[in-house]
């Protein structure tokens, strides 16, 4: 029997315990200085099932992707001392100005399409992949930067792993254009942004 977020085809994930972390935060515009920084982390909880998430958010403190995984590390120490869990970490944007259409077309590349050479940094690990199929338009494939990686993913494997978990958001039946896990952040972040707000 095959359940739902059971993804047996993600490289490395399928096989080691893995936790997956999603983080996003809200900015006010400059003028608004009374409004904090609201910043927000997801974690998945059921290994394999990865498509099941925990949250939690914060305001008003300042963003530190370090100090994130070093709570992540101390929390698995606490579940068990011999646990030594490896960090992988990236980031992604879509606000830039790069467009990737198909060669001698005015179309959209294909969802799916990694972009990994020419346009890319020649010594830095990024990549864009477009992993969804525009609607209208000229899509915008989003930018994936590897700031830390220790658990010695290839880059095949890790845009095939960046690619399996823009299909995992519960709210859409085809893939999106970000990760499920950041997504879920935002969102996070996006409702404790109206609670503010009242």
């Amino acid at each position: 029997m095959h359940m739902l977020g059971q993804t047996p085809s993600i490289p490395i994930v399928s096989k080691v315990p893995t936790i997956i972390l999603g983080m996003g935060a809200l900015f006010g515009f400059p003028e608004q200085s009374d409004v904090p920084l609201i910043a927000a982390m997801v974690s998945s909880r059921r290994w394999p099932l990865i498509s099941s998430y925990g949250a939690s958010g914060r305001m008003g403190l300042e963003v530190s992707i370090q100090s994130g995984f070093d709570q992540v590390i101390e929390a698995c120490k606490f579940l068990d001392e011999k646990w030594n869990p490896k960090d992988f970490g990236y980031c992604c944007t879509r606000n830039h100005h790069t467009k990737f259409l198909q060669q001698k077309s005015p179309d959209n590349v294909l969802h799916g399409t990694v972009i990994n050479n020419k346009v890319c940094h020649p010594k830095n690990n990024d990549f864009y992949l477009g992993t969804h199929a525009g609607m209208i338009g000229i899509t915008r494939q989003t930018h994936y930067h590897v700031l830390l990686d220790q658990a010695g993913f290839s880059a095949d494997d890790l845009q095939e792993f960046v690619h399996s978990l823009s299909y995992m958001y519960q709210r859409s039946s085809t893939a999106i254009f970000v990760v499920a896990p950041i997504c879920y952040a935002h969102l996070v972040a996006s409702q404790l942004g109206t609670i503010y707000e009242d």
